[in-house]
């Protein structure tokens, strides 16, 4: 007979636990679902008053509990948008481009620079800034906006105090530095605060003081500063909300006190003002299709009515934002994502449309007569992208020209620029060289990629499913439209630039696609003017109506050029200077790289003289390392030489 023990050690218990997946992302824990969904309804402070836990972890949690029931209806509105940037993540340029951003030209209340400030200092260093946090794992970045900053006017005193504040309810030192922004209708400030304690530890802030700690403190020193609202400033506040197209307070409340999207406002006695403005606000609502009564104290609102709204104010913003850059002119405004062919024209403004994650706009004047707003990617370089330059914006995803050009040129999987600089010149072309050259910059970009190899220097070889594969390419790289910077020089200074100008090159491909208004009536004068130009230069004569342009226009226009600026140079340096000739190579130590109206160029040093040779992007990481270049009209294949020994300064 077996003992007891013997048959409780034999017996099956079954012991339940989490269910196990082996597929990645792991499954979203019950607690973690609970709390999504609670946010969703509307974010609260911890403590006693939440319906949520408080967090626990996280400097600033028990400031964060504190703060929760202090500020009434009376308090000064602040609005505080803040980042948790991962820096590894974000890229080894991206604290020095944001840094580089918010202190741009034209932010100040004269339109001047903006200028960085710490907390005890008006002039901040903010490449010691960038090195102090160069070791941290994150960053934090706010935007503050005061709802009455301009009453407040000193916003750099508002700032050190906030900052104060947060110091003492994080409880270390705080290293940041903040730039007053005064170039829109409300004045705000960015602060940047470095990821680490005063003992140098990682600082981590509880989520509850980020969503609302901070606001506090903001609305307490804007009460200090300015006393609680009046009855008069919260009536004038209410009323311009009743007529505003976008999400507004009085909509948040609205949906707060919406049950199965069915608001109810009968109400008590002493709620009667409230109520009246909530019924103000439900009647244009109802004129915009987003609300319906239902009876005398009930409506029904639109399931989407927080999305709309919040688009249709994004869509104002935008408007606004193409209006300002215009300065009046008149011009039918097409918004992102209308647009499903390529965009030519000016930058007529520029700036970004999301500054927390630094995503860029251009608002482009279009040489169809129309205004395009166009959304960059995030980090977009804007710098490069230069205010009243001519610029291309191809939409992404798109068969570019040149792919089906290139395989059908291919033979045996093989394309040669030679070959293809023969059919062209056999065929009469007005400019083979700079036809060959789109082709090899479009082939070097599919290299870098793996889609095409290059076998030697003009040669590349094509896969047989090449348009497929380029497609898949730009797909995965687009996520906006692609933009090509064309001419940094506005199209005033192009008429008679001595150079190979964007001008030139409408001449040469007759200038398709421009209106007769707007900036492509501009352009159409500015074409006439240039042709003038270049039969004075010799470049062009006319034959009746007709307009015959010198062969190899732009590769002459662009020797000239060239030969000035290294006749500039080699008196400056007293250095030889060295032209490129066709297919020649180049070595020397990248030293610089000037801006031509023929495009930018990198000088190469090799120690007795100078060459100038097509810049790219790609060589700006190697500045002072010695490069070698390889140049076929204005394409340039470059190679990175590994230095041994003394590196040349």
């Amino acid at each position: 007979m077996p003992t007891r023990k013997d048959s409780d050690a034999d017996r099956f218990r079954v012991r339940p636990a989490a269910p196990k997946s082996r597929a990645r992302p792991r499954p979203e824990r019950f607690a973690s679902r609970v709390l999504r969904e609670v946010s969703k309804a509307g974010a609260k402070p911890s403590g006693q008053r939440a319906r949520r836990p408080a967090s626990t972890f996280g400097r600033g949690r028990v400031a964060a509990s504190m703060t929760g029931g202090r500020l009434g209806g009376q308090a000064r509105r602040v609005v505080i948008k803040a980042r948790f940037v991962v820096l590894r993540k974000a890229g080894a340029n991206s604290v020095s481009t944001h840094l580089r951003y918010i202190e741009r030209d034209g932010v100040t209340r004269d339109g001047q620079r903006g200028q960085a400030y710490g907390p005890d200092i008006d002039a901040a260093d903010l490449q010691a800034f960038e090195e102090r946090g160069r070791a941290d794992r994150h960053q934090f970045r706010f935007i503050v906006s005061a709802e009455d900053a301009v009453d407040l006017e000193d916003l750099r005193g508002f700032t050190r105090q906030l900052m104060q504040r947060m110091a003492v309810d994080l409880e270390t030192p705080l290293d940041w530095v903040a730039v007053d922004h005064w170039d829109t209708d409300n004045p705000h400030t960015h602060i940047v605060l470095n990821g680490h304690t005063a003992g140098k530890e990682d600082l981590v802030i509880a989520p509850d003081y980020l969503a609302h700690g901070v606001r506090v403190r903001a609305s307490e020193i804007a009460i200090e500063w300015l006393g609680p609202r009046t009855e008069t400033e919260i009536r004038q506040s209410l009323q311009r909300e009743l007529e505003q197209q976008r999400l507004t307070g009085l909509d948040r409340a609205l949906l707060r006190q919406a049950v199965a999207n069915t608001v109810d406002l009968t109400g008590r006695p002493e709620d009667r003002q409230r109520q009246n403005v909530l019924r103000a606000r439900l009647q244009r609502l109802e004129a915009l299709a987003l609300a319906e009564q239902v009876d005398a104290n009930r409506w029904r609102l639109a399931p989407d009515m927080a999305r709309t709204l919040t688009a249709m104010g994004e869509r104002e913003d935008t408007l606004d934002t193409m209006r300002r850059a215009l300065k009046g002119q008149l011009r039918e405004c097409v918004l992102d994502g209308v647009s499903t062919i390529p965009v030519i024209g000016r930058i007529a403004g520029k700036g970004l449309g999301d500054e927390l994650h630094d995503r860029g706009y251009l608002v482009v004047d279009g040489i169809d007569g129309r205004a395009h707003y166009l959304k960059l990617p995030a980090g977009a370089d804007l710098s490069a992208l230069p205010v009243d330059g001519i610029v291309e914006a191809k939409p992404p995803g798109q068969e570019r020209a040149v792919d089906p050009s290139i395989a059908a040129i291919a033979q045996d999987g093989i394309y040669k620029t030679a070959d293809h600089l023969a059919r062209l010149e056999q065929a009469a072309d007005r400019d083979p060289q700079a036809m060959v050259d789109v082709h090899a910059r479009r082939l070097e970009a599919l290299r870098r990629s793996g889609v095409v190899a290059r076998v030697a220097d003009g040669v590349w070889q094509v896969p047989p499913d090449l348009m497929q594969k380029a497609q898949q390419y730009d797909a995965q790289t687009g996520t906006g439209p692609t933009i090509e910077l064309r001419s940094h020089l506005p199209i005033d200074q192009q008429v008679r630039a001595i150079g190979a100008t964007w001008l030139d090159r409408q001449l040469i491909g007759e200038g398709g696609g421009l209106a007769a208004q707007g900036f492509g009536a501009q352009v159409r004068d500015a074409r006439r003017g240039r042709a003038d130009f270049l039969v004075e230069q010799g470049l062009a004569e006319r034959r009746g109506q007709r307009m015959v342009l010198a062969r190899n226009l732009l590769a002459t226009l662009r020797d000239r050029e060239l030969a000035n600026a290294g006749k500039s140079l080699q008196d400056q340096t007293g250095k030889t200077y060295r032209p490129m000739q066709e297919g020649a190579r180049a070595s020397g130590v990248y030293r610089r790289s000037i801006r031509l109206a023929s495009g930018s160029f990198a000088i190469l040093d090799d120690g007795m003289g100078f060459s100038l040779v097509p810049w790219k992007p790609v060589i700006e990481l190697r500045l002072g390392k010695t490069l070698t270049a390889t140049v076929r009209g204005s394409s340039v294949s470059w190679n990175f030489i590994r230095q041994l020994g003394q590196g040349i300064g």
